[in-house]
């Protein structure tokens, strides 16, 4: 029973409460309001009522019956299907009647006003991470690697029903301006990959989840139903971002790339206003959108072939989720993405292997709600990430190889006429003129006594590749 990985309901249930029996010998329990208090303290949201306050807000969201996730909102799910939103306050009084529900979840967020786009998120005030696959020797080993150091201790364990929920409440929440959210996303992405391991999952293959990512509210039903609700137990402290960095390895670099961008996320809103008026007057002042273009179809229809080939149980949600990213990216009528997406209801929920992780409607429809305008900028690394399938980079921007090639000759004849060359004559640019190296040696030659600096700053070359050429011979021609 303890080393089960696929079982009924009633094995599942058994298993919930085995684990409850074990938190308790070594933990804390915590009541839902005492959770929600201490991931968002007093003050944090407006006072019910008191709009003058002019602060941003919680937002939980309901399906009915078994539910997924949709990012970065609470929900619960009515008996019309419809997803409802509610708005948290400061008195946190709508979450203590919300724990009553089948399914509603809430992202450690705060928003103003209703919509769960990043665009309105305000705070973030807590990192939490969705570890599935987890029996009682993973759960064991949950607590021995954060007791030993091997991984932050989280400042709460949640017991999710058929995993684990780990919240980490940060001491001060953290802005979420675009390159913060950048930041964070990334770090959440790389700390996933060290907990979620071969000792703490009987899954082998991490599930990634987005920083809006949103969990079921402590006190809600699991998806074992309301008589095994959702339990917290309060493990660590808050934690500083900054000491999360530490568990993550230094030798492959994510540690250095975190750092890097980090450091380009600091820059104040007043700083950016200085440095880059047009772009403060454009996004912030007018609220414009980042400019975009429409990506052809093939897009789409490339990525709705993989999805029905290669999805594997963990990502479906995220499958269907990002082709509804792609059908707004490549203007896709909405009727034609919500057939291709229900047309994988079915083989979808084929592949269940368990009785309580099976793919519903309900997961089609949250999913669905991606088919917005705010996210068509959704890197295509996260994607990746999301869905657990590679993405090849294609340099035709998606044209076939000979319309690409005739792109290609266009422009090389025009070259040909501005410079007065042809190049199949080979009477291009000398080899090695124009280069860096050639431009390091060149700027050598005429400061003797220059410094790698001044070279800098009068050539406009990267440092590194500065140093790269610095003692190097002239380009042979």
């Amino acid at each position: 029973m303890a080393n089960m990985l696929h079982g009924t309901v009633e094995e599942y249930r058994e298993l919930y409460l085995e684990k409850n029996a074990h938190l308790e010998q070594f933990l804390e329990q915590v009541t839902p309001f005492e959770f929600y208090r201490e991931i968002f303290p007093e003050g944090s949201f407006e006072r019910k009522g008191c709009y003058e306050d002019r602060k941003a807000n919680g937002i939980a969201v309901t399906l009915p019956g078994k539910g997924g996730s949709i990012n970065g909102i609470a929900l619960e799910i009515e008996g019309d299907g419809r997803a409802r939103r509610y708005i948290i306050t400061d008195d946190l009084q709508k979450l203590t009647d919300l724990a009553d529900t089948d399914f509603t979840i809430m992202a450690p967020i705060s928003y103003y006003g209703r919509k769960r786009s990043g665009k309105f998120a305000r705070y973030l005030y807590a990192l939490a991470f969705d570890l599935d696959g987890v029996g009682m020797p993973q759960l064991r080993d949950v607590l021995h690697q954060m007791n030993k150091g091997i991984l932050p201790k989280a400042t709460f364990i949640v017991n999710s029903g058929t995993g684990l929920h780990l919240y980490y409440a940060l001491m001060e929440p953290v802005p979420m301006y675009p390159q913060n959210q950048h930041y964070l996303k990334e770090l959440k992405y790389s700390l996933t990959r060290q907990i979620w391991n071969r000792f703490t999952s009987s899954i082998k293959q991490p599930q990634m989840q987005g920083l809006l990512q949103g969990f079921r509210v402590v006190g809600s039903g699991t998806k074992l139903g309301k008589g095994y609700p959702v339990v917290a137990f309060r493990f660590g402290g808050q934690v500083e971002l900054d000491s999360l960095l530490e568990y993550i390895p230094a030798s492959n670099g994510e540690r250095q790339k975190l750092q890097g961008i980090m450091q380009k996320s600091s820059m104040p809103l007043v700083e950016a206003k200085e440095k880059y008026p047009d772009w403060y007057e454009r996004r912030v002042v007018n609220h414009e959108r980042r400019g975009r273009w429409t990506v052809k179809r093939d897009l789409y229809d490339w990525w709705l072939r993989r999805i029905r080939d290669e999805i594997r149980v963990g990502h479906r949600y995220h499958g269907v989720m990002t082709l509804a990213i792609y059908a707004k990216k490549c203007s896709i009528d909405e009727d034609e993405l919500r057939e291709d997406a229900y047309s994988l209801l079915q083989p979808y929920d084929d592949m269940s292997v368990e009785e309580v992780n099976r793919f519903t409607r309900d997961d089609v429809e949250a999913a669905l709600s991606m088919f917005n305008e705010d996210y068509v900028t959704f890197p295509r690394d996260d994607i990746a990430r999301l869905s657990g399938m590679p993405m090849p980079v294609n340099k035709r921007n998606w044209r076939k190889r000979e319309d690409h090639l005739k792109r290609c000759r266009i422009i090389q004849q025009a070259n040909d006429v501005v410079d007065g060359t042809n190049w199949r004559e080979r009477n291009g640019r000398p080899r090695g003129s124009g280069t860096a190296q050639g431009q390091v040696y060149e700027w050598r030659v005429k400061h003797l006594n220059g410094r790698k600096a001044d070279c800098h700053r009068d050539t406009g070359l990267d440092p590194k590749t500065i140093r790269k050429w610095w003692d190097c011979p002239p380009p042979s021609l």
